[in-house]
């Protein structure tokens, strides 16, 4: 006696039953058993151990080999084009936080003069922005 339904049975279940759960989807995000956020500090060092243990087996590289670039594009642009626009407009006050740090350190860059076009000297100037963002983000 086979000890599951097999593939095609569960698969079809898995189809029938799970667009059917997007309020119980819902309910467990907005009640989650723990909350995420301690839940994912407190495991920081599962994290850290797993993605080292995953990249000296090579893991990713086979997960991307396996996927290829055909699967990932056919599922992106079967799911992404029509998510986009309603993904842009949620994310708006988000966005705006997190570029509102950068906007200000830039601000805060004296560039120092610009030079003629092709100079490369206006290098620097890049650099200087460059170097102030990672500053900011690591604390330096």
């Amino acid at each position: 006696m086979p000890k599951t339904k097999g593939l095609s049975k569960t698969v079809a279940k898995w189809k029938r039953v799970t667009p059917g759960r997007a309020e119980d989807y819902l309910e467990g995000v907005k009640n989650p058993r723990t909350d995420w956020a301690a839940a994912t500090e407190a495991s920081e060092s599962a994290y850290k151990e797993g993605v080292t243990k995953a990249a000296t087996e090579g893991r990713f590289k086979k997960g991307v080999t396996k996927a290829g670039t055909q699967k990932w594009q056919a599922k992106t642009v079967a799911k992404g084009q029509n998510r986009w626009g309603e993904g842009i407009s949620i994310a708006e006050e988000d966005y705006a936080l997190g570029m509102k740090d950068n906007l200000e350190t830039i601000e805060r860059v004296d560039l120092g003069p610009k030079f003629a076009k092709g100079d490369p000297r206006n290098y620097d100037r890049a650099k200087k922005i460059g170097m102030a963002l990672h500053a900011m983000k690591t604390g330096k």
